[in-house]
């Protein structure tokens, strides 16, 4: 069976930081682009990182570019995000997504398998 699982949420204070990670197992992580979306109650489920299956491109919503990074090590079969200054507005159930090498994993569409989220709360 195909899982993603993440792991590294919580409860934290403006301005710090947090890790998220997401482990996957049960398919062949190389030949996935991941990403991860958030989601406030009450919401839509927005994209706010991607990665290209080699880890060569990412991309980033307007409202975390240049406080957040994704990366992925293809060997240990998990993606991260590194999430710095956070804002109360950055709180939301975080979901790692995983859509096939060559489609655009930011399109909720072309994702393949989802992750069942982690919470991410900032204080103000």
């Amino acid at each position: 069976q195909v899982q993603l699982v993440e792991s590294g949420g919580g409860l934290v204070q403006a301005g710090g930081s947090l890790r998220l990670s997401c482990a996957a197992s049960g398919l062949t992580f190389s030949s996935y682009a991941m990403g991860w979306f958030r989601q406030a109650p009450g919401n839509e489920r927005i994209v706010v990182a991607a990665i290209s299956w080699s880890g060569d491109n990412t991309r980033y919503a307007d409202s975390v570019k240049g406080r957040f990074t994704v990366s992925r090590d293809n060997d240990k079969h998990t993606v991260y995000l590194q999430m710095n200054s956070l804002k109360p507005e950055d709180t939301a159930a975080y979901y790692c997504a995983a859509a096939y090498r060559g489609y655009d994993v930011s399109n909720p569409k072309r994702v393949a398998y989802w992750g069942q989220g982690t919470q991410v709360t900032v204080s103000s």
